[in-house]
């Protein structure tokens, strides 16, 4: 007889194709053939002089030429100015960071003040737009409208890489936009990889004021743009924008989504935590019968053998739209897993008790320190 809780956890982990059913792709439109519309492109940068150089080497192929490319330079300790005054970008040095303001937003802030064009596109330091990229992003964001949120490809070279598996399936899912109802629901927020909006969207939302002292801004932003009755609309970015997440070793990948991703786990809806909270809990779960199934030899070994096996081949699945992680990631997929549950509780303990992250070289509080 095959046990309830068996049963119980196959639905655990049928949970997974509700959170992250389709992911959109950008496409290129006839709409660019007439295009008079001026794109200006935003990047704020700390200490990225070696990733940079990759993003604007990229945007110089790119078919679509921006108006302007502007590259904020928040207090880099390195040669991240010099790299995009030789790519002959505009470059502004970030003024001292106010009150109250985190450095991302304050950047961006500053560069939306001194951007000409009609519609901005803000990119991180770490991006890069593969070829036809900005053809992409500009045709679907002229024919969507509002607030366009673009997560890249994740592109990895080295094995730690892979640990960021279940994060980036959860950054995605978390959106609450890939699910089997499509646009009926609402997204939670943004992507802050990849957003565009119009100058005039962003300056009546407020734009990244409103998101000030937000470890996550694009979570903010995208939720002002819905609060003024605009669209955000999520899409995954391949073969259109990739990126590579945390390349500086492993310190640096337990740095990065230690410093935010409690609070967006707090900034899901009750029901996206339920169902991504029930699909871990499966995975984990699943793991913990398998092993004790087969260390006591008992008759339940081959149910969670194939439960198992459909966490992998799911798993596999999800992850090969959203970056190059390979079927070995998959295969292992406990790994990544426990990575996640202890980076992520790492997380909760400094946003909520300690209320302060580090990132890039700077001691950052949490809106709940500041609160």
């Amino acid at each position: 007889m095959i046990p309830i809780k068996l049963y119980l956890l196959f639905i655990f982990w049928f949970l997974g194709f509700i959170f992250l059913w389709k992911i959109p792709a950008l496409k290129k439109g006839s709409t660019l053939n007439h295009l008079s519309y001026k794109i200006s492109i935003l990047i704020p940068a700390r200490n990225e002089e070696r990733t940079l150089g990759h993003l604007l080497h990229s945007i110089a192929h790119q078919t679509l030429k921006p108006h302007e490319i502007i590259v904020i330079d928040d207090q880099s300790e390195d040669a991240t100015a010099e790299v995009a005054r030789r790519a002959g970008c505009i470059v502004m040095t970030s003024k001292g960071l106010p009150e109250g303001w985190t450095g991302k937003p304050w950047a961006c802030w500053q560069g939306a003040q001194k951007a000409t064009g009609d519609a901005f596109l803000f990119l991180d330091a770490d991006t890069s737009l593969e070829p036809e990229g900005l053809s992409k992003i500009v045709s679907t964001y002229l024919e969507k409208g509002g607030l366009l949120s673009i997560q890249p490809f994740h592109k990895m070279k080295r094995t730690y890489e892979r640990l960021a598996a279940i994060f980036n399936l959860i950054t995605m899912a978390g959106m609450n936009a890939f699910t089997p109802f499509g646009p009926k629901l609402k997204p939670t927020g943004a992507f802050g990889p990849c957003m565009m909006c119009s100058r005039e969207d962003y300056f009546r939302v407020g734009g990244h004021e409103k998101a000030r002292g937000e470890v996550l801004e694009s979570l903010a932003i995208g939720r002002e743009f819905l609060r003024g009755k605009r669209k955000v609309h999520c899409y995954g970015g391949k073969e259109a924008i990739s990126f590579r997440m945390y390349p500086d070793g492993f310190q640096s990948l337990v740095e990065g989504f230690g410093k935010g991703f409690g609070t967006g786990a707090y900034a899901m809806s009750i029901m996206s935590l339920f169902v991504i909270g029930g699909w871990v809990f499966g995975g984990i779960s699943v793991t913990r019968h398998l092993l004790q199934s087969a260390i006591l030899g008992n008759a339940e070994l081959l149910g969670w053998l194939a439960l198992d096996v459909l966490y992998i081949f799911q798993i596999h699945w999800m992850l090969f739209r959203i970056g190059n992680f390979g079927f070995s990631t998959a295969l292992f997929f406990q790994i990544p897993l426990v990575f996640f549950v202890i980076v992520f509780a790492y997380s909760v303990v400094r946003i909520f008790l300690v209320r302060k992250v580090r990132w890039k070289g700077r001691d950052v509080k949490t809106a709940s320190g500041r609160n």
